[in-house]
């Protein structure tokens, strides 16, 4: 996992964290390209692990559509080809470094219904939504406003899907100190703030191999958003939620 060292120096901003964001993992493409070390993993057995959690959250006996947050190269349709071939699934990567999504986009061109954007939020609304490893690199100055961060992005998964999404932490590890330019969470308070703060229902996977977990998060009530309109997001709704930072 990175140092902090690694990571470009960033204000506290939004707009420059997440630019520091895109610049590093722009670099890790640039440095090992569309393998699992270019999108900061140790390993493909690891990084499927990952995919197979995540999508503990769909029913694939049905065609669904899929925003894939923090999408890198596309490696989850990798995986979605070698374990699910026949499923109806219509894809939407979205990540931060324009980078990722024109390697992306290059390789799966011949893929029907799929597409790739560059983008901090799902520009449409969806199914489900997954988010693999989006909160672990924490640029440096950005400490004090990430689990503000964190709270937003799942806000806004939230508000872009109908039947639930899907995201994976690190765990923190107890009587250990926090290891700068990482961020580390304990499930508790992230399960609070989903059903307390969305109403909705957060199912906690443990994947302790990986010192990691993951939360399947599903509405209580499934509604059709406002401005919702062929599975596009109408301007300003994915925001209209406040992000309020969970105790603890």
């Amino acid at each position: 996992m990175p140092a902090a060292s690694e990571m470009p120096a960033s204000a506290a901003s939004p707009a420059a964290t997440w630019a520091a964001v895109a610049d590093y993992y722009t670099e890790k493409l640039q440095r090992h390209g569309a393998t699992p070390a270019g999108v900061d993993w140790a390993s493909a057995t690891g990084q499927d692990l990952r995919f197979a959690l995540l999508l503990k959250l769909c029913d694939f006996t049905a065609p669904f559509s899929l925003n894939d947050l923090g999408c890198g190269y596309g490696a989850i349709l990798d995986y979605l080809q070698r374990r699910h071939p026949g499923a109806g699934i219509d894809y939407l990567g979205v990540d931060l470094s324009a980078a990722m999504v024109a390697c992306a986009a290059q390789r799966w061109q011949h893929r029907a219904k799929t597409r790739f954007v560059t983008a901090g939020h799902p520009p449409r609304i969806a199914d489900h939504a997954i988010a693999s490893g989006i909160f672990n690199v924490v640029p440096p100055n950005a400490a004090g406003c990430w689990t503000e961060l964190v709270a937003g992005t799942l806000s806004e998964l939230h508000a872009t899907t109908r039947h639930g999404f899907a995201v994976n932490f690190m765990r923190a590890i107890p009587g250990q100190p926090d290891q700068p330019g990482l961020y580390r969470t304990q499930p508790g308070p992230w399960i609070t703030y989903c059903e307390q703060t969305m109403g909705a229902t957060a199912t906690l996977v443990e994947a302790y191999a990986l010192g990691e977990f993951t939360l399947l998060v599903h509405p209580n009530q499934v509604v059709a958003a406002p401005g919702e309109e062929e599975g596009r997001l109408a301007p300003g709704s994915a925001t209209a939620r406040k992000a309020v930072r969970p105790s603890a």
